[in-house]
């Protein structure tokens, strides 16, 4: 896998949120062989996102990668992940049959005691899964790992075997275990008990409130906590104070809109909970590295930045 530069298709307006349906409601789980027969050219699929994760295998033949800030050269044995809520699209780029498996699932569903400790990590409150990409380019023998455990799961999902529903548990658990080991940066760290029963509604509180106000006292009170008490298990839980995570999901999801909508940068601020523009912007910057025209038009470009 190699981290390239190249021209993304324009059609980058055209972006929506992908339903994932599972093939088995209870592991949260597709995985899917595809093969694409036709030519080599500028792609007609749009930026798209969901809340799984997504993996990536090639088997047969190459194909570029999208996500805002990369373009991910795929050829045979190559994989790749796609963080949760990540736009991305993918484009054939060499003549013959591409056949690749494509792995959704949503990781949130094998959090159980002995994973929390990664909770922060895996659940991307702060890091884009998508920086584990460099374990695939610089390491064989994970690339190689990753690609018997896509492959497993696929085989799994696809035969339904007897007992498939704990072989496909263990592969996801296998995948998880093969990123934290192969992570020679220490991008994913163990960190104190997070419980799950006092996170999970507290971030969905944030995520249906966005474009509101968020009443820290009614935040609070979801997590059975005074106030000063709850901002100091957050940062120590997630890394990052409250309000700073409220703003990463705000600027995330101004950054969906605006290549899916054709609205003024103002509207959508004040979309996502931002009145003031200057603030915006400043926070836009602060996680995106570039303004929002910037940010769009590195998209339509197929601006993508070095991985070294």
């Amino acid at each position: 896998m190699k981290d390239v530069q190249v021209h993304a298709p324009e059609n980058v307006q055209e972006q929506f949120q992908e339903p994932i349906h599972y093939q088995n409601q209870h592991l949260c789980i597709k995985a899917w062989q595809f093969t694409d027969e036709s030519k080599p050219g500028p792609s007609n699929r749009r930026w798209h996102y969901h809340k799984e994760v997504e993996l990536i295998l090639v088997q047969n033949g190459s194909m570029n990668l999208h996500t805002p800030g990369h373009c991910y050269a795929l050829d045979a044995g190559d994989v790749a992940i796609v963080g949760s809520s990540q736009l991305h699209l993918s484009q054939k780029t060499s003549d013959g049959p591409l056949i690749y498996i494509v792995l959704h699932v949503d990781l949130q569903r094998y959090f159980d005691p002995a994973m929390m400790m990664y909770y922060r990590h895996f659940s991307e409150l702060v890091r884009p899964l998508e920086e584990l990409n460099y374990i695939f380019r610089e390491n064989a023998a994970a690339r190689l790992e990753m690609a018997g455990i896509l492959t497993g799961i696929h085989e799994e999902m696809i035969g339904k075997r007897k007992g498939y529903e704990i072989a496909a548990s263990m592969h996801i658990k296998h995948l998880l275990l093969t990123l934290l080991r192969h992570d020679s940066r220490g991008l994913l760290q163990s960190y104190e008990f997070v419980d799950d029963t006092v996170m999970r509604p507290v971030l969905d509180y944030v995520s249906r409130h966005l474009s509101e106000r968020i009443d820290m006292d009614e935040v609070s009170r979801i997590a059975r906590m005074n106030y000063s008490y709850f901002s100091k298990y957050f940062k120590k839980a997630v890394g990052v104070s409250f309000v700073d995570y409220v703003n990463r999901q705000r600027i995330l999801k101004a950054a969906h809109r605006l290549v899916a909508e054709p609205a003024s940068v103002s509207s959508i601020a004040a979309s996502v909970g931002i009145e003031n523009m200057a603030h915006f912007y400043e926070l836009f910057k602060r996680y995106n590295g570039c303004t929002p025209k910037e940010y769009a038009r590195r998209l339509l470009r197929g601006e993508a930045r070095s991985d070294a």
